[in-house]
């Protein structure tokens, strides 16, 4: 078989896969779900005051759905309903279950001492996902961006669900923060320039504009999350160009 791309962008629902008139080469796919953002808002689904031409440019050359919706209203219900293919009646993840009995869970001070206390509930060993389907279909996959579908040392994690390659936030929480302290390279943290911040601790104040820009310099850090996944994923593809690769992009936005 021939390898080919694949690029899954987890965090709009849009799936793009380019048509291939060759039964023996398996079409590149780039999959990109984002958080809070509906089909509407970008501008090949009819969006006029925000323009995504890079986007459009997938959507006129690869499948156009109209009838592809959420799994579940919440983040990991959606992703493992996204996972597994099972709806949420008989999905393994039904809510956003943070396991709070392990302690201080919504802590950021103490999730970045102990890395046991992030993460959610995890799927199941060996589960089918469409990760794993496409690897025993000969890709090379990779996922880049929020998991969520289980905590770090679990079961659930992306390199034993089927991807071969993680880089982003295994917790959807931590994922709240552009500017975290660490993200996972596989199973492992990566620690960044920079502090541990709860991005839940206060607002803008009363007397700052909104729309200026300068007025979110006081969340601003050194290392901005999102750059660093997308380099990862570029890597991953600039590796595995000439043979079959999936790379799921998870993006917050």
């Amino acid at each position: 078989m021939k390898k080919t791309n694949l690029l899954i962008g987890l965090s709009a629902l849009t799936l793009t896969a380019h048509a291939q008139t060759k039964k023996n080469n398996p079409p590149n796919i780039i999959y990109i779900i984002m958080d809070d953002l509906g089909y509407g808002d970008i501008g090949c689904y009819g969006q006029e005051k925000i323009e995504t031409p890079n986007i459009d440019r997938l959507y006129d050359n690869g499948m156009h759905f109209t009838q592809h919706y959420s799994g579940s209203p919440v983040s990991a219900p959606a992703r493992c309903v996204l996972m597994t293919g099972m709806h949420s009646g008989h999905a393994q993840i039904r809510a956003n279950d943070e396991m709070t009995f392990r302690g201080a869970v919504n802590n950021c001070d103490s999730i970045y001492e102990y890395p046991y206390l992030e993460g959610q509930y995890p799927l199941e060993y060996n589960t089918m996902t469409v990760g794993r389907m496409l690897q025993q279909a000969g890709y090379k996959t990779g996922c880049f961006g929020k998991w969520g579908l289980g905590y770090p040392g679990s079961d659930g994690t992306p390199n034993k669900q089927g991807f071969d390659s993680f880089y982003g936030y295994n917790c959807q929480r931590q994922a709240h923060n552009y500017y975290p302290a660490f993200l996972y390279k596989n199973e492992n943290r990566v620690y960044l320039n920079n502090k541990v911040v709860d991005p839940h601790s206060g607002g803008l104040p009363c007397e700052s504009d909104p729309r200026d820009e300068n007025s979110y310099s006081r969340f601003t850090q050194k290392e901005y999350a999102n750059d660093l996944i997308f380099d990862e994923l570029i890597d991953f593809v600039g590796e595995n160009k000439k043979t079959s690769n999936n790379s799921t992009w998870g993006k917050r936005i």
